[in-house]
């Protein structure tokens, strides 16, 4: 029976699923050393004030209670880094504000931390938090960003306001003068809105301390041990990173929220050293939703000049974004990453961009699935809709006109990104022509016999990914013919065992239950960037498959003397070096018995030299009930291009995910603060999370063209869902009710009551 590969394009079922849905799991919660301690956090409940704490004392008396920590005690400890600044228009660097370890006599947003309590239970701790009195002497409080600009409350006096960054990119002066011979230009001012990421497995940490060594380890719930190792060293403790070990086990979710080295991780091993005990510290899902940064929260107004035609000009966007109380990790650096990705997929020959951040009373924002790219593609997509209504020529017709073509690959844009590959209009029209857009207006009549609002959008996306970066791999072979590969990376669901072993097992012909993958931990790897970015397959995967194929090499060398055949004569399959078209075959166990200790394994560090640009298109059909402003989804169709695909199945899964993240966002997940800073969706009784009957499961096909720029011709997938998600459900709602009252716009979340409101509104004004 001829062994089965499982190399590039097959799709085994995922390898390391069976223990963890048979409870084989070691999650954070899971790891308990001898003789733990258990943390709590007393976070302020008020949005901006100074304080003073009181009853610290009796506190410290209660049962259980090992110590409690304030500001004076931690003084040792850095601040929390900015490390993702951007230059002003100016180029002068913004100053970045004190973010320290527990505040010290002010603080700035409902959730920001005050003290540490360390108690034998995590319930004494929580006692003792409870029994901490704080006298508070009220602030001015502000948490809406125009507010904040136009006059608001300084969070910040000493900066002189609020503005924490002022920064533009693009030719303003070739864009100012496209706009002044413009036949038309196109308006738009819309709001991205703010989420709470809500992972399965809230953060945490284990914090141990050795005495004889000096070390430090901390075992998180995080995307990657070397994003925490060197900021734990150099800004938070300020050692040597080698006294510092850092250990991640299985994690339950990330994106893109567990990337940053928050407040508790130093906390605890400064507790863990004082106390000579390991101290755990797990978030309750109220610490999750105001102590863990949040993400998007941005307000554009957006300007598309044509001409007589129809042909993009020039673009002009002007975005506020939300900081936050402080500026987070890399905070300035999302909606950079963002802007450079606003001309889409679009022959547009000059742009202007500026882009201000902006403080405010409420949770610091970092990076949520996308980084910015979401942001980017929902204002572009929303944009290109609203031109073609404004200029009554269909959504296709217009994009179609204005589309970069394949022939002009690559092309730079006018916001400094080089696309390699992509041929956006094939994309298109396969997605509108599974989607049946030609049967639609039949459907939507019968809707409206019906008493309901049908609508039709779409929304073509383009993304920058897998860039930046090396990532570390070693590819070690042992004498039973199996390989274990030490990364990097950090999975946090996605499947990389299964990955991994899959490029392997091309380039080794190891089966892949004799490939083992070791992740998340400084010790036994020796570097890596994490998982972030859709990097971890293009990127990690690269240099597996390259020192793979390095130790191929040297195997096919080994036993070509063996079996009295040229090297490139064989193959390496199913576990054995056999040559080709012959039954003549070795093991490949013993091949590798016979290699030196140093030959048996090899190392790679492959860097991308530019980004990977999936693109796609994404076509929705809505209902909307009239009565409830209930949207429901009744056809969803996804056609996108990922280059050369690795595993089908897993590739799917990752934009099923994505996708629901982008409804949720869409019409479900509203972050609502009062005017005295309050989180009033602090908990799943009020933040509305996507279920399965919010989630229909698209139809999801591809049409690929191998990236030019990346070692193995993928281009990153694991945020594309959550990028093409938001602007076609939004144009698809937009196109209901423009169909009924003209309405050209519509904010997200789309929540019932919102598209209620405007029904009635449009009501109303017809009369």
């Amino acid at each position: 029976m001829k062994p089965e590969r499982f190399g590039i394009g097959a799709a085994p079922r995922r390898k390391e699923d069976h223990a963890l849905i048979t409870g084989q799991g070691r999650y954070l919660a899971d790891i308990a050393p001898e003789g733990l301690a258990h943390a709590v956090f007393v976070r302020s409940p008020v949005a901006h004030a100074t304080f003073t704490l009181d009853n610290l004392e009796a506190a410290r008396a209660l049962p259980g209670v090992i110590a409690i920590y304030t500001a004076e005690d931690v003084i040792a400890l850095g601040s929390q880094p900015c490390i993702g600044k951007i230059k002003n228009s100016d180029d002068s660097w913004p100053t970045v504000p004190d973010f320290p370890p527990l505040a010290r006599d002010t603080v700035r947003f409902v959730g920001d931390a005050v003290a540490m309590v360390v108690a034998e239970s995590a319930a004494e701790a929580a006692d003792a938090a409870d029994a901490i009195a704080i006298e508070f002497d009220d602030k001015p409080v502000v948490v809406d960003i125009k507010a904040a600009l136009s006059g608001g409350p300084a969070i910040w006096p000493d900066l002189g306001g609020n503005v924490a960054f002022d920064a533009d990119l693009g030719d303003k002066a070739s864009t100012d003068a496209a706009f002044a011979k413009a036949e038309r230009v196109i308006s738009l001012e819309l709001v991205n809105n703010r989420v709470v990421t809500n992972y399965m497995e809230t953060r945490g940490c284990v914090a141990e301390y050795d005495t004889e060594s000096g070390r430090y380890t901390l075992t998180a719930s995080s995307q990657g041990v070397h994003l925490i190792q060197p900021i734990l060293a150099e800004h938070i403790l300020k050692i040597d990173p080698a006294l510092i070990r850092v250990v991640t086990p299985h994690v339950g979710g990330g994106f893109g929220t567990k990337y940053f080295t928050y407040r508790e991780y130093g906390l605890t091993l400064f507790a863990a050293e004082k106390l000579g005990r390991p101290v755990r510290w797990i978030a309750s899902r109220s610490d999750h939703f105001v102590a863990d940064h949040h993400g998007r929260d941005n307000i554009s107004k957006a300007e598309l000049a044509v001409d007589g035609d129809g042909t993009f000009l020039a673009l002009k966007v002007d975005t506020l974004a939300n900081m936050g109380a402080y500026l987070s990790q890399l905070g300035p650096f999302i909606p950079w990453i963002g802007a450079v990705m606003l001309a889409g997929c679009y022959r547009i020959p000059t742009a202007h961009v500026r882009l201000r951040g902006v403080y405010t009373n409420t949770v610091p924002v970092d990076a949520y699935r996308g980084a910015g790219r979401p942001e980017a593609a929902y204002l572009i997509e929303r944009l290109v809709d609203k031109a073609a209504l404004e200029l009554g020529i269909a959504p296709d017709v217009l994009r179609d006109r204005n589309f970069i073509t394949p022939d002009q690959m690559p092309y730079q844009t006018a916001t400094g990104r080089t696309y390699d590959t992509g041929d956006f209009s094939a994309l298109m029209h396969l997605a509108l022509e599974g989607a049946d857009r030609a049967g639609f207006d039949e459907r939507a009549a019968q809707a409206r016999t019906d008493g309901k609002l049908r609508g039709f959008g779409f929304a073509s996306y383009i993304e920058a990914c897998a860039a930046g970066s090396p990532e570390f791999a070693r590819v070690v072979l042992d004498d039973t013919g199996g390989a274990t590969i030490y990364i990097g990376t950090q999975s946090m669901g996605q499947g990389h065992d299964t990955a991994y072993s899959q490029l392997v097992n091309e380039k080794l012909g190891i089966p892949l239950d004799k490939v083992r993958t070791v992740q998340g931990d400084t010790d036994l790897i020796d570097r890596g960037y994490g998982t972030g970015g859709s990097r971890s397959i293009p990127v990690g995967g690269s240099s597996v498959a390259i020192a793979s194929e390095t130790l191929a090499d040297r195997i096919r060398s080994k036993a070509a003397d063996e079996l009295e055949a040229d090297p490139g004569d064989l193959d390496l399959v199913g576990g054995q070096v056999v040559v080709a078209g012959t039954d003549r075959a070795i093991s490949l166990a013993s091949i590798v018995a016979d290699l030196d200790p140093q030959a048996r394994e090899e190392t790679e560090d492959w860097q991308p030299p530019e980004p990977t640009f999936p693109n796609g298109t994404h076509a929705i059909e809505v209902e909307i009930d009239k009565a409830t402003g209930a949207i429901d989804i009744v056809n969803y169709v996804i056609v996108d291009d990922f280059g050369v695909v690795l595993n089908p199945i897993m590739l799917e899964g990752q934009i099923h995910g994505g996708v629901v993240q982008g409804i949720g966002q869409a019409m479900l997940e509203q972050t609502a603060y009062d005017d005295a800073g309050q989180l009033l969706t602090a908990s799943f009784m009020d933040y509305c999370m996507p279920r399965a009957d919010d989630s229909p499961v698209p139809e999801f096909m591809t049409r690929n063209i191998p990236c030019k720029t990346n070692a193995l011709g993928m281009k990153g997938a694991g945020e594309a869902g959550s990028i093409g998600a938001c602007p076609a459900l939004v144009n698809a709602v937009v196109d209901a009710l423009h169909r009924a009252y003209g309405i050209t716009h519509v904010d997200m979340p789309m929540t019932p009551l919102a598209i209620w409101t405007a029904i009635q509104e449009g009501e109303a004004a017809r009369g």
